[in-house]
């Protein structure tokens, strides 16, 4: 099932949405890290569901318990085995698919390419697994502090955050429930995820990315290109249907000679259109992308589907889901963001 991502620094994990936990082992952290515990728990209750009126009401706690690799605060160099209890399932919301399929999710692929499947929650496909990801990603973020990732919600269906990153405050993300460091603009988006909601409908919209103080040189120049795999860590995440860095499919319309990065003679560029990546290597110039995410497939709405008979039945979505994912990616972004760039710095070593 391909359940490790990185090489150096690793992350394996384990466990479904309605199981007694979920968990993993990070391997290859560097030893004598000392870790901010309160801030590993931060990027946690960023992702948590129950968090507020525009995200699942599925109240857990995601409390991670660390049970090796960490002796008194600090890392040791050996792996980081951690548990997250699941302690507040209803496995009940999911008994009416468990003979049947909902559309645009896994449950048709998964049942035909492993043949037992388990449909409480979606269990080991569902996006609960990403908790295990921001445990991961909060250790990577203190395993490279000189390199800041702030991520946020610059898009929700089609209303979107036009200004560009370098005129926002970063600090202002976490003032509202949406995410986005433009207040005016979070407003408008909230009230549209909330009457989206209340029409038993769901909706979709992008997470934008920024890397800044990356040192020159991570990346390698064929199949280990650094966009390359910072777009399979975003196209792992549950929904997300496209990923785009610097100029993206905008620069697909512009002349060569519009979308050229002049040098300063420090090296640096007079524009930035690449993205802080030319030839699959960082240059030193803040790395910044786009992630798009789909609208979440569960409605509360009556749809066609079929069993596992091949019958066309009525379907009506149950149970406790996001009406828009993006507020809740936002961490998860970042998190698997710091896990490249920190596999990035030990293999650059």
């Amino acid at each position: 099932m391909s359940n490790s991502f990185g090489k150096i620094f690793t992350i394996t994990t384990f466990g479904e949405s309605h199981g007694p936990a979920i968990g993993g082992v990070i391997d290859g952290c560097p030893a004598g890290i000392e870790l901010d515990f309160d801030a590993i728990q931060k990027d946690m209750d960023r992702r948590k569901p129950g968090q507020s009126k525009i995200v699942t009401q599925r109240k857990e706690p995601d409390e991670v318990k660390f049970l090796s690799g960490i002796f008194e605060g600090k890392t040791t160099g050996a792996s980081i085995g951690f548990i997250i209890e699941n302690v507040h399932q209803r496995s009940n919301d999911y008994s009416h698919i468990k003979d049947s399929f909902r559309p645009s999710h896994a449950d048709y692929t998964y049942d035909k390419k492993y043949g037992n499947r388990d449909y409480r929650g979606g269990g080991r496909t569902s996006a609960r697994e990403t908790a295990n990801w921001v445990v991961g990603g909060a250790i990577a973020k203190q395993a490279i502090p000189s390199i800041k990732i702030n991520a946020y919600t610059s898009s929700v269906g089609d209303l979107f955050l036009e200004k560009p990153y370098q005129d926002l405050d970063f600090s202002k993300t976490e003032s509202n429930i949406v995410r986005c460091p433009d207040s005016e603009v979070a407003e408008k988006m909230i009230k549209k995820i909330d009457a989206i909601r209340k029409q038993g409908d769901t909706i979709g919209g992008t997470v934008t990315c920024v890397i800044q103080n990356v040192p020159i040189g991570l990346g390698e120049p064929i199949f280990d290109k650094l966009h390359a795999q910072l777009g399979k860590a975003m196209l792992s995440i549950n929904a997300v249907k496209g990923f785009e860095y610097g100029s993206g499919f905008c620069g697909a319309k512009m002349k060569g000679s519009e979308h050229n990065d002049i040098f300063n003679a420090d090296g640096t560029t007079k524009t930035n259109l690449s993205g802080g990546i030319q030839g699959g290597i960082s240059n030193g110039m803040d790395i910044y992308f786009r992630v798009a995410f789909k609208p979440v497939a569960t409605i509360m709405q009556a749809q066609e589907t079929i069993d596992k008979d091949g019958n066309i039945v009525e379907m009506h979505g149950k149970g406790r889901h996001d009406p828009c994912v993006v507020p809740r990616a936002v961490p998860i972004v970042e998190a698997l963001a710091a896990m490249v760039l920190t596999d990035f710095m030990l293999l650059n070593k």
